[in-house]
């Protein structure tokens, strides 16, 4: 599932500068991004923890992460509690471990049909699979 998002249309402007083809990449996303349902834009990892916490297990939002080296992070309820993951941006594709793609939704996308048949297992979440 996935909780609601409160965030104004509107790109952010906290980004570093990007080549002209990265920005287009960037821009594009962002857009569809700001579109879903799942966008909190700036928000801590605790505010988004907080929020994550009552939820049912595998309810996500993305959020702008707080690291300067990475743009989003995704904030997921899992059984042990909420977990956060930086999606990166490099060389005009967002990733998620072995997942990548010029669209954070479309990545979103990916990772949620790809772990239902093979979970993911990050240092951050404890060895708890990701599904």
């Amino acid at each position: 599932s996935v909780l609601p998002s409160p965030v104004p249309s509107g790109l952010p402007d906290r980004f570093r500068m990007f080549r002209s083809c990265e920005w287009e990449v960037l821009e594009r996303s962002l857009n569809i991004l700001q579109a879903s349902d799942f966008y909190w834009g700036p928000l801590s990892v605790g505010e988004a923890h907080a929020k994550l916490q009552c939820e049912p297990v595998g309810t996500y939002l993305v959020r702008d992460s707080s690291q300067g080296n990475c743009l989003f992070s995704l904030s997921v309820r899992m059984p042990t509690g909420p977990v956060s993951l930086r999606i990166s941006f490099q060389e005009g594709y967002f990733r998620l471990k072995n997942w990548f793609s010029d669209c954070v939704v479309q990545l979103l996308e990916l990772v949620v049909a790809g772990t239902r048949n093979n979970p993911l297992h990050f240092d951050e979440m404890g060895g708890t699979p990701l599904v």
